[in-house]
């Protein structure tokens, strides 16, 4: 592994972490600004740095075709896109596939 996927790795175990415990503490039921201010907060807890509402460009073939905003974006390198629903659906996945490739 390179250094630069061991430290995504790092960061993304740190984050999903995070996650769990966030939404093993407040349940369900909130509105997604609730989780996301919740986990914004534990995250920059451990150690790590977070920006809410992150503006993310969109590329297609290496082109800018647009902006897009990530719910939360860690170490200016892996971005959350927080939902707050019983199940995901297939749009709910395009939407953070196509913010990962951007």
């Amino acid at each position: 592994m390179n250094a630069d996927a061991t430290v995504l790795n790092r960061i993304s175990q740190r984050t999903i972490g995070c996650g769990l415990t966030v939404s093993n503490t407040l349940g369900c039921g909130f509105l997604e600004k609730v989780y996301e201010n919740a986990l914004a907060y534990k995250l920059r807890q451990a150690g790590l740095a977070v920006c809410q509402r992150a503006g993310v460009t969109v590329r297609y073939h290496r082109v800018i075709v647009g902006q897009s905003i990530a719910d939360l974006l860690i170490e200016q390198a892996v971005v959350v896109e927080l939902k707050a629903v019983r199940t995901l659906d297939n749009v709910h996945r395009a939407q953070c596939v196509g913010q990962a490739r951007s």
